[in-house]
């Protein structure tokens, strides 16, 4: 809100501009705590912010930093309105906007646009994205400007959902161990990936296996409290259900139990 004051009463065009990006990269902030703070609820608030980051970065003539703000949207319409068309529509977006100009957005556009192929069912679609995502990541260098967005585990964890979300529940398990090891241990993402894992054991009636990953992504937990690793493993949780008598499960749920009577 300052700096839009700021810009309102400033005649330089050079001042202007700097102003304009701070208040597109402080909406951008502003948009990930709203969401984060609200346990992935508030999209409205969230969507806000980002709308406000992608105005300023058109204004400014900076199509990466508009590229993130429509990624950013993205996922809120991915993970926190299970809305995948939308997602699907905006990933294309943000790839576009990232052009050649940066390799992390432009992969990271393209394997969340792969997750949207993937909760429609869409698998050589997927495939598709995935291979496309591959070859931007392979790509990057330390210049480019959202080089600390991205993770060595990056398309790991987000391949792995994708083959969760297409029933190839045993290739998904092979690549979430792998990215789980790759994460580091108070990362919000790990909980996320061992969310899908303790899943992708429990299609293929690994129960025990399942019951390990749920405890790991409920250490983490603990540690981060982060929203989409809890809805990860809550979901697990309910489909431990039919096995609630047996130990390994019950001791799960206790501790999501305890976890939220915590928080």
């Amino acid at each position: 809100g300052t700096v839009a004051l700021l810009r309102a009463h400033t005649q330089g065009g050079w001042l202007r501009r700097e102003l304009l990006a701070v208040e597109a990269d402080a909406a951008i902030l502003m948009g990930q705590l709203v969401w984060d703070a609200s346990q992935r609820r508030d999209h409205a608030g969230a969507r806000a912010h980002y709308q406000r980051a992608a105005q300023a970065a058109r204004h400014l003539g900076h199509p990466a930093v508009e590229s993130l703000a429509t990624l950013r949207t993205c996922y809120l319409a991915l993970y926190g309105e299970n809305q995948p068309h939308t997602g699907l529509a905006l990933a294309g977006r943000a790839s576009e906007l990232a052009g050649t100009a940066s390799p992390v957005l432009a992969g990271l556009a393209a394997l969340h646009a792969a997750e949207a192929h993937a909760r429609l069912g869409q698998g050589d679609d997927c495939d598709v994205r995935l291979t496309e995502a591959e070859d931007h990541l392979g790509k990057i260098t330390t210049d480019d400007a959202a080089y600390q967005l991205v993770t060595p585990a990056h398309y790991g964890r987000l391949a792995g959902s994708c083959y969760l979300s297409l029933g190839r529940h045993d290739q998904a398990e092979q690549v979430l161990t792998t990215t789980a090891r790759q994460i580091r241990p108070t990362s919000k993402s790990r909980a996320i990936v061992l969310g899908n894992l303790a899943l992708a054991r429990l299609q293929q009636h690994d129960l025990d296996g399942a019951a390990t990953a749920a405890h790991e992504a409920i250490d983490v937990l603990e540690l981060t409290w982060g929203g989409g690793g809890l809805s990860i493993v809550f979901s697990a949780a309910r489909q431990m259900k039919p096995w609630v008598r047996t130990p390994a499960v019950s001791d799960v749920r206790e501790r999501l139990l305890s976890l939220i009577a915590a928080h």
